[in-house]
C-alpha cells in the first residue's frame, strides 16, 4: 500500500507540473508569434511534453489512484468530489492537446485566452484535490 501511495503522489506531482507548464508554453509561443512578423513553426517540445511526459504520468497517476482506493477500500463522499476534480484535470489535459494541434495548424485565434483559462482552471482543480485529500482522515 505504501508503494502505491508513493507511486500515486510522485506521478501526480509530475502530471500536475506538466499540466501547468503546457499552457505556459502555449502562451509563450502564442505571444511570441503575435509580436513577430515571420512565421515560426510550433516548437516540437510542446508535442513531446504532451505525448511522452504529461500523458504517461497522467495515466499512471489515474491508474495508481484507482488501485489505491480499490486495495485500500477507500470510499466516501469526498472521493466522489475528488474524482470529479480529477475528471476536470483530465479535461484540461485533453484541451491542452487540442490547443497544441491548433498551434501546429497555425490557428492561433483565441489561443492566449484559452491557454490562460486552462492554466487557471487546472490550478484551481489541483487545489481542490489537495484540500479534499488533506482534510480527509486517513485510516491506517
Amino acid at each position: 500500500m505504501t508503494w502505491i501511495k508513493f507511486l500515486h503522489i510522485a506521478t501526480l506531482v509530475c502530471w500536475c507540473g506538466a499540466l501547468l507548464y503546457l499552457p505556459a508554453l502555449l502562451l509563450a509561443n502564442a505571444k511570441s508569434r503575435s509580436a513577430s512578423s515571420f512565421d515560426v513553426p510550433a516548437p516540437i517540445i510542446l508535442r513531446f511534453l504532451f505525448t511522452h511526459i504529461a500523458t504517461p504520468f497522467a495515466l499512471l497517476a489515474i491508474m495508481s489512484g484507482t488501485l489505491l482506493f480499490i486495495v485500500g477500500q477507500i470510499a466516501g463522499g469526498w472521493l466522489v468530489l475528488k474524482l470529479t476534480a480529477v475528471s476536470g484535470m483530465v479535461l484540461c489535459h485533453v484541451l491542452c492537446g487540442a490547443l497544441i494541434v491548433r498551434l501546429e495548424r497555425k490557428r492561433r485565434r483565441g489561443l492566449v485566452a484559452a491557454s490562460a483559462l486552462i492554466a487557471m482552471t487546472a490550478a484551481a482543480l489541483m487545489l481542490v484535490v489537495l484540500v479534499l485529500v488533506l482534510s480527509t482522515p486517513f485510516e491506517a
